[in-house]
């Protein structure tokens, strides 16, 4: 876990941390269009990954039952779906999710996710309660999936905008997905007075503002992502363990 401004100025810049939100688009085009990866693979990837970091996290046996339901708050771009798929694994993982997902959106991908865990008889909330104690009390941690990268809190409506204005108040743990919702991707703007995730799940590779990021954990789920890639986007990042697709930074 980083809590400097941003990559260290002793780094080559062929031993970079971070990437910037155009260095993120044309890795994810690298994947697509040259290793043919598929969007919903990607997603379903960046998805169970993020699963299993809440996992390294807050482990099943250490919890009560209360401290195993889970809150995922999912907007309609694609970190939506990847909170989509997170929600999916952390109840084949034997936690008790449940989805918050209030602008839906009418990409098939999306309407596909959301029909899997339905059929999985996870809940959705159809509104978020407005006390802040409700949610505290009913749940023992809160997922972030509403904003990616590059995605504004006034283009995905506003009960999403609201939503984020709950999450800020929340007293129990707060995991954010790729970046957290809000913060300006290249410089961690409004880092001060956004979310202040308590674990960050960095997706493909770390962003910018993740060099702002000062919460407990903070894991990169990459390891999908081919060595002549992180070659040619000179990524210096930890190695993984075993067979796991999270590593601690």
């Amino acid at each position: 876990m980083s809590s400097a401004v941003g990559p260290d100025p002793a780094e080559t810049p062929e031993e970079r941390r971070f990437l910037s939100t155009a260095e993120a688009a044309a890795l994810e085009r690298e994947l697509l269009e040259d290793y043919r990866f598929g969007r919903q693979q990607l997603v379903e990837l960046c998805g169970h990954a993020s699963a299993v970091a809440v996992t390294k996290v807050f482990p099943l046996p250490a919890l009560s039952r209360k401290q195993r339901t889970v809150l995922v708050v999912c907007g309609p771009e694609q970190n939506g779906a990847v909170g989509l798929v997170c929600a999916r694994h952390l109840r084949v993982f034997e936690y008790e999710p449940t989805i918050f997902y209030p602008t839906r959106s009418l990409d098939l991908l999306h309407r596909d996710l959301t029909t899997q865990c339905e059929k999985m008889d996870i809940p959705f909330l159809s509104y978020l309660p407005t006390e802040v104690q409700l949610i505290n009390d009913a749940y023992g941690l809160v997922v972030d999936a509403v904003l990616g990268p590059g995605v504004e809190p006034g283009e995905v409506g506003g009960p999403c905008t609201r939503a984020l204005a709950t999450l800020k108040l929340l007293s129990i743990p707060l995991v954010s997905l790729d970046i957290p919702s809000g913060w300006d991707a290249e410089t961690g703007g409004d880092a001060e007075d956004g979310l202040r995730p308590d674990v960050l799940v960095s997706l493909a590779a770390p962003k910018r503002c993740a060099g702002r990021f000062s919460g407990r954990h903070h894991f990169v789920a990459g390891r999908f992502v081919p060595d002549d890639v992180r070659r040619k986007f000179a990524l210096r990042l930890p190695g993984y363990t075993g067979t796991d697709c999270v590593a601690a930074l």
